[in-house]
């Protein structure tokens, strides 16, 4: 049965996370962390289903995760149509998410690009750009990494080439993320502000 079949695709894509991945997850954890700490702010961008888990892990840390704690600093640049099809019509789709990263983006914030090819042109180029900032750079990709597993800090390749596959495990690694921060700041750890 198709429905089966779809199940055991994902829990076989989800085990390869579980024994290629965790290393990465931890690098992911311990960037964004280190920002959160500091009084920084968590940037991620990406289209189509990537631009709605953007929205979706930046809402899990400005609002809350699963325990009660303040709201943390995250914004997805996926959001704000005026922007998005301003800068798309004055300087092409390509330029989208890294004008903004100028814009928003200052030393140590973290920029999350999700892109199930690693070859999106708007997420590169947004990640380069917060390179020239001094932002640190994740990328959540699939398959080999594409383009952004060169040109990221952190590049995890989910060990799938399906893009519904790929976008799955992303959610799930991004929840993983939001319960590492969660466990420390509601221990007790107080955050800086800036």
């Amino acid at each position: 049965m198709k429905i089966d079949k779809i199940i055991e695709e994902h829990l076989s894509v989800i085990e390869k996370v579980r024994t290629h991945c965790i290393p990465d997850i931890e690098k992911i954890a311990s960037l964004c962390k280190k920002a959160i700490f500091s009084g920084k702010t968590i940037f991620f961008c990406g289209n189509g289903g990537s631009a709605a888990d953007s929205q979706h892990l930046a809402a899990e840390f400005v609002g809350r995760f699963v325990k009660e704690r303040r709201g943390l600093s995250a914004i997805a640049l996926t959001t704000d149509t005026s922007i998005l099809t301003a800068v798309s019509n004055d300087y092409g789709y390509d330029q989208v998410f890294a004008r903004q990263v100028e814009a928003l983006m200052r030393p140590g914030d973290v920029l999350i690009g999700l892109s199930a090819s690693g070859n999106s042109p708007n997420v590169i180029k947004a990640v380069l750009q917060a390179k020239t900032i001094g932002a640190a750079t994740i990328g959540l990709s699939g398959g080999d990494g594409g383009r952004l597993a060169e040109c990221c800090d952190v590049c995890l390749n989910v060990p799938d080439k399906v893009t519904a596959r790929v976008q799955e495990a992303h959610i799930l690694i991004g929840h993983i993320v939001c319960e590492i921060i969660d466990e420390v700041v509601v221990d007790g750890s107080e955050l800086q502000r800036n």
